[in-house]
């Protein structure tokens, strides 16, 4: 290991959402928190704190889910009052015509290997939703001042990667060079394509890699910002262990 001071990265994935409990695809549709997730959001902060760790700079997707946990969260670590910096960018996988849906229903519908496939292959993607639903992005006034081109209808777990790398690259690296300890609070796939590029992960180990929900990862980087022990530690491993098992069911 470097002598040098390494630079701290924090990926928390949003307590759990409406979609979470009705095990529905959330995607980019706004789910707010349920109680049980306002809770996990702020014994995610106290877990932070408890770590010794005070964020100094956050980002988060543009979906309420994600911003309510570390509103929540941050308001728990006695970190100094920050602007938490957002992006499409790190927003949830598109699950295209599937969002809204439950996985019950999906799964009944296609058989259990295509189902499968939609939601853990790396480069399979769901059917895309039509231009016209008005739970297309276009319709969305957050994204107005996107190309049409940036906006998905679809996505698979590659296409999630593509378009959070320059976010990674031209806003999160920045704040862990400039000495920031650097929460990143997004999705269960945003955060998994972030430990695929982070990690260097084949789309087959990609295949099996969870986040749990609530449950802070801790990164120490390097000066090139490469992770020192790949794959992080989670700064309270029973819960992780436990959301792990819970979300592979």
């Amino acid at each position: 290991m470097s002598d040098r001071p390494s630079r701290t990265l924090l990926l928390l994935r949003h307590g759990e959402s409406l979609a979470n409990a009705e095990d529905r695809f959330g995607g980019w549709l706004d789910f707010a928190l349920t109680n049980r997730g306002r809770d996990q959001a702020a014994a995610a902060g106290k877990t932070i704190k408890a770590a010794g760790l005070t964020p100094t700079a956050v980002h988060t997707s543009v979906l309420t889910r994600a911003i309510d946990t570390a509103k929540i969260a941050m308001a728990e670590t006695n970190s100094p009052a920050i602007e938490h910096r957002r992006s499409w960018r790190l927003n949830e996988r598109h699950y295209g015509a599937l969002q809204g849906r439950t996985r019950a229903e999906v799964r009944a519908e296609v058989g259990a290997e295509l189902y499968g496939d939609w939601r853990r292959s790396y480069h399979l993607a769901p059917p895309a939703v039509d231009p016209d639903d008005p739970a297309h992005p276009r319709h969305d006034p957050r994204y107005a001042a996107l190309p049409p081109g940036e906006l998905p209808s679809t996505e698979s777990l590659a296409a999630v990667r593509r378009r959070l790398v320059p976010y990674w690259q031209d806003a999160i690296a920045g704040d862990l060079w400039a000495g920031h300890v650097t929460l990143v609070v997004a999705h269960g796939n945003s955060l998994r394509a972030l430990c695929t590029h982070l990690d260097g992960l084949t789309p087959d180990r990609v295949r099996t890699l969870e986040i749990p929900i609530g449950v802070p990862l801790r990164y120490d980087l390097d000066e090139l910002l490469r992770p020192i022990r790949p794959g992080g530690v989670y700064l309270d491993a029973t819960p992780a262990n436990a959301g792990r098992a819970a979300l592979i069911g």
